[in-house]
């Protein structure tokens, strides 16, 4: 019986990695906005309009909304198979597992082509 239909990742370590790749980019771009909001206390929007017309900033910025959404995957995923089991649920803890997990990926890709459309204009 295949249990592990809704993991994306190869084994514990991918997701051990990927966790700990996608956190640090996310630490890196939160110390980096931080930074940058500090740096330019009278902020306007042409200041913000600015900083997100050069392309290394969207392709940073594209890369810390993969990596947020990589990473609240595997989370996700973690929380979904230990929490929602058939001990917790019974025999219908697959359906719902699925279910809750179906609606994760369903919003993570909703929230990534939002994002793509927010930063390239598409």
């Amino acid at each position: 019986m295949v249990t592990n239909a809704t993991n994306f990742s190869r084994s514990g370590l991918s997701d051990w990695i990927v966790q700990r790749v996608s956190a640090i980019v996310l630490a890196a771009f939160t110390v980096f906005m931080l930074g940058f909001v500090l740096m330019n206390p009278g902020m306007d929007y042409d200041t913000w309009g600015d900083l997100f017309e050069q392309t290394w900033m969207r392709v940073f910025t594209l890369m810390a909304l993969i990596s947020l959404l990589a990473h609240a995957w595997v989370g996700m995923w973690t929380i979904t198979t230990d929490y929602l089991n058939d001990r917790a649920l019974g025999t219908s803890a697959l359906v719902v597992r699925f279910a809750v997990q179906a609606a994760c990926g369903i919003a993570m890709f909703t929230y990534l082509v939002w994002g793509v459309q927010i930063l390239w204009g598409l």
